[in-house]
């Protein structure tokens, strides 16, 4: 399976409020995505890859 590089990671908007619609107090996945969602790009992953994301 081989999966594109994305360019930006992002929640969509409809996502995020069916999330809290079922979590109105949020909950750790919730708060993990918030703080972590984008400290990893797939760029810093692209020497592992075997088309090395068409450098």
């Amino acid at each position: 399976m081989s999966l594109k590089p994305q360019q930006d990671f992002g929640v969509p908007d409809e996502t995020r409020r069916v999330a809290l619609a079922a979590f109105p107090k949020g909950c750790a996945c919730l708060r993990i995505a918030d703080a972590l969602g984008g400290v990893y790009r797939d760029k810093q992953f692209a020497a592992l890859s075997a088309n090395a994301y068409d450098k």
